[in-house]
């Protein structure tokens, strides 16, 4: 059986056709599971964070009088040698999800203890909206540098 000779170009940009679509089919995959990557990313750096929040409010709690009522490094939240027994409010240090590191950024107080950390990555979250109450504000973060966890800021005096 002979075929016509414009029938093995039809064939050819057949394939091409294929080829083309299924590259495209092939990036939008990526992309997706990339998305869907990040927004796991987030939900680990909400979990850990929180886990941050509550140790420093946990150690400032815990806080012997005359004591330093935030700690000087993450490190003495897991061993808190304030007290004649040590005191562990967190478990480990934690690695921030988005870096892979533990390099969080510290918020310091006036007298120069850690009151709350946030992480260095400075993409724009996915997530805008649908946070727990004590992260409200996260619903106007630019990027993750804005989503700050530990204890609440000092309070203005009332008059100023």
């Amino acid at each position: 059986m002979r075929r016509a000779a414009g029938q093995a170009g039809f064939t050819f940009v057949g394939i091409l056709i294929a080829v083309a679509v299924f590259g495209v089919g092939l990036a939008g995959l990526a992309q997706l599971w990339s998305l869907n990557a990040q927004r796991e990313r987030e939900q680990e750096l909400l979990f850990v964070g929180e886990q941050y929040r509550v140790a420093i409010l946990s150690f400032a709690a815990a806080t012997p009088p005359g004591k330093p009522r935030y700690p000087r490094e993450l490190r003495e939240l897991l061993d808190d040698r304030r007290h004649v027994v040590a005191r562990r409010h967190l478990r480990q240090l934690y690695p921030d999800p988005l870096t892979g590191r533990v390099d969080w950024e510290a918020v310091l107080a006036p007298d120069g203890g850690i009151v709350a950390v946030h992480s260095r990555h400075a993409g724009t979250p996915i997530k805008v909206g649908n946070f727990p109450a004590q992260y409200a504000s996260f619903e106007r973060a630019t990027s993750y540098r804005d989503w700050v966890f530990g204890a609440p800021p000092p309070r203005e005096r009332a008059g100023r």
